[in-house]
């Protein structure tokens, strides 16, 4: 507490400005510890233990796990703990009468409400740091540490019954038509950097002309070439009638490397931070899954634009508390538990609209937060008239 007010004295912050950053900071300190706390306790307490007993993960191993799934909730806490502080603090402060005082010596609201703001900037700057170099490295290590014990996790899955459909970008008359199906690629498992019981089928002119198998098959670095192992080449004539048959116990093709970045991935997308899922990005832009690449798209443009919701809250928040002073601490929670689902329900929702190709990533990632800001400045508007 003393270092907290030196610290404050060292910046030579106005008295009024000192005193409500402190009333901020004490509190905002206890939500975020409060419903961080809730939060690993309510998701991943459960989860844990169901692990224990039906994979026999070990306790110590499931106390890694709890650890590393720590920040994840305390960078979900810090936007709402925004909310919740400001509610409080700003309905206690209009409740005791101390604002109208200080409207009597001429402070207006946007005053007010000024180190709330600058309080929400410090957040939002910790809450896009916490996302992007603690939270998505401490997630890899919690998927990492339960895998050999559980095999159904996210990174597990995604190296099994791997699909992947290559296109190609076709032109008439020098302007650019609709992706043609070049080739598609499964196969049953990636380990130990090699795909086993590989299929590849090929297209020409909008139809099969090869079909290849392989037991197994590696990407050849040095030589930008996949190394396939007991190979079976059909090769089929244009009329179906003739089917070329070659046999090899090892050969080499220039097929495209796409698929052994992909699968090569040691993160599920979610644990990446964003230029690691720029680069995922990037490499399924050629698979023609629309969906999953608009779904990708706006998952980036929304680590960009969650952070920033915790200045939205402050507003919000600061304005409401400001505006009535019937606010108390369990009508305050009240409050913040409606604004956060109202928000989280309009980014659902218009994030569905983004993922569908309705409208753009970068639209309905930031269409939440501009409606919500909206919002806060029309209620400060109301609580400075």
């Amino acid at each position: 507490m003393e270092l907290l007010i030196k610290l404050l004295l060292f910046l030579k912050l106005p008295l009024i400005d000192r005193y409500i950053t402190n009333e901020l900071i004490l509190f905002f300190l206890f939500s975020v510890g409060l419903l961080s706390s809730l939060g690993v306790a309510i998701g991943t307490v459960s989860d844990l233990a169901d692990k224990i007993t039906e994979y026999n993960l070990p306790i110590s191993v499931a106390i890694l796990i709890f650890c590393y799934k720590i920040p994840e909730y305390i960078a979900y806490a810090l936007p709402i703990s925004t909310l919740l502080t400001t509610l409080i603090i700003y309905g206690r402060l209009s409740s005791d009468r101390e604002l109208i005082a200080l409207g009597s010596f001429g402070v207006n609201v946007y005053r007010l409400i000024t180190p709330a703001l600058v309080f929400s900037l410090v957040v939002t700057l910790l809450t896009f740091l916490l996302n992007e170099l603690i939270v998505p490295a401490a997630n890899y290590q919690a998927n990492l540490i339960q895998n050999p014990f559980i095999p159904k996790t996210e990174l597990n899955l995604q190296k099994k019954d791997i699909f992947y459909p290559e296109y190609e970008q076709s032109f008439t008359d020098n302007k650019l038509a609709a992706s043609k199906l070049k080739t598609i690629y499964f196969a049953e498992q990636y380990q130990d950097k090699s795909l086993q019981q590989v299929t590849i089928i090929c297209f020409a002119q909008d139809k099969i002309n090869q079909i290849i198998t392989a037991k197994s098959a590696q990407w050849n670095q040095e030589k930008q070439v996949w190394d396939l192992f007991k190979v079976e080449i059909n090769n089929i004539t244009e009329d179906i009638e003739t089917i070329a048959n070659q046999q090899f116990e090892h050969k080499q093709l220039p097929l495209s490397s796409i698929m052994f970045q992909i699968v090569a991935q040691e993160r599920s997308p979610e644990d990446m931070n964003i230029g690691q899922a720029q680069k995922y990005l990037t490499l399924i832009r050629d698979s023609g899954k629309e969906q999953e690449i608009a779904r990708f798209a706006v998952r980036i443009q929304q680590k960009y634009a969650f952070p920033f919701i915790c200045f939205v809250f402050a507003l919000i928040g600061s304005a409401l508390g400001a505006n009535y002073s019937q606010i108390n601490k369990s009508k305050g929670f009240g409050l913040c538990v409606g604004i956060v689902f109202i928000y989280y329900l309009l980014g659902f929702a218009i994030g569905s609209l983004g993922i569908a190709g309705i409208i753009s990533p970068l639209v309905a990632a930031w269409l939440p937060n501009i409606l919500c800001l909206n919002v806060g400045i029309w209620l400060s508007q109301t609580a400075n008239s």
